[in-house]
């Protein structure tokens, strides 16, 4: 445990962020697990809006600095090319 007040600060700030990121990294996770669900059962509507919901969540844990702005580029190119082929069916 830190004794300068300052460590002291730091150690209660990364705390809050840890948390604050892990509930927006969760968040995203439900978003694109909600588009795998929506495809596998072939409801191409709930689809739709749920990959703009996808794609808007990573474009704000780009935003937050949760995830890198490649990693938000590939998942959303990948999620895209899924869509398509879906739809192609």
């Amino acid at each position: 445990m830190p004794n300068i007040k300052s460590a002291i600060k730091r150690v209660h700030v990364t705390r809050v962020r840890a948390v604050r990121n892990a509930s927006a990294k969760s968040a995203l996770r439900t978003s694109l697990k909600r588009f795998e669900n929506a495809l596998k059962e072939r409801d191409m509507e709930t689809a739709q809006t749920a990959l703009r919901g996808a794609t808007r969540s990573l474009d704000k844990a780009v935003t937050k600095g949760i995830i890198h702005r490649n990693h938000s580029a590939r998942k959303k190119s990948r999620l895209m090319k899924r869509m398509n082929k879906a739809l192609a069916q």
